[in-house]
């Protein structure tokens, strides 16, 4: 397969996507074939779900610079 994404070792399955969720990605995937949109969106999942449990992770900053503190800071405000 010739594509941004190879798909390699994948597992061979029957699903029933609703045609216009499926034209949907592979138009803002640019996929060029079913297997390449679905790969790519599983793909970006995943990524997502990663990414959400590394900010969750990483917390919050207590202490983080307000607007009104850079302002001052700036001397603008």
């Amino acid at each position: 397969m010739e594509s941004r994404f190879a798909i390699s070792s994948g597992m061979k399955m029957t699903v029933d996507i609703p045609k216009k969720d499926l034209a949907e990605v592979m138009r803002h995937t640019h996929a060029k074939t079913k297997t390449e949109a679905v790969a790519l969106a599983v793909a970006d999942f995943n990524r997502r779900q990663r990414l959400a449990k590394l900010a969750d992770k990483l917390g919050t900053f207590r202490d983080m610079m307000t607007l009104e503190d850079l302002r001052k800071m700036r001397g603008t405000g």
